[in-house]
This record gives structure tokens, sequence and C-alpha cells, in this order.
């Protein structure tokens, strides 16, 4: 009967470890990465002609049109000419024209 029950405290104890991991890993992993998704969500949602970027390549860079939901065009340097067509998802950071002149 002893051998029975210490099997049971056994496994009851491997239990609650893993549940314990697993809250760990849920809070410590999982949590900040949705929220830092939901973040970068919110600043591409949010971008609009004239912001100016920074590309995850560290390009700055004018937002000139948006022409769809996941594609842009961008207007690089001071060269009026240099622009290039790229994914939304490319943008590391916006910053607005008007945060700019502050």
């Amino acid at each position: 009967m002893s051998i029975l029950l210490s099997q049971t405290t056994a496994n009851v104890s491997m239990v609650i470890s893993l549940i314990v991991l697993f809250v760990f890993m849920y809070f410590f992993m999982i949590r900040p990465q949705q929220k830092e998704q939901k973040k970068k969500n919110a600043m591409l949602a949010d971008l609009a002609v004239g912001d100016t970027i920074l590309t995850t390549s560290g390009f700055f860079g004018v937002v000139i049109d948006i022409s769809d939901d996941d594609t842009i065009i961008v207007e690089f340097g001071s060269n009026k000419n240099c622009r290039i067509p790229m994914q939304k998802v490319a943008i590391s950071a916006v910053e607005k024209p008007d945060a700019a002149e502050k």
C-alpha cells in the first residue's frame, strides 16, 4: 500500500512541476512575444503617406504611396528618383511627420 502511495505522490509532483514549467514559459516567452506582435501590427495599421520609416535592413525612407494591404512605395535619400516598392513587414519603426518637428 505504501508503494502505491509513494508512486502516486511522485506522479502528482511531476504533473505539478510540468504545470509550473508551462506557466513559466507562457509568462516569460509566449505572452511578451504576443504583445510585441500586437504592437507591430498596430504600428503598421497606422502607417500613412508622408511617414518616415526605418526598414529592417537599416534604411531610412519616406512613404510615398500605400498601394495594397501589404505593399508600399518608399522614397530613399535626398534623390527624389529613388522610389522602391517594399512590403510592410520590412518596416521596423515609424516616425510621424509632426513628431519629427517637435
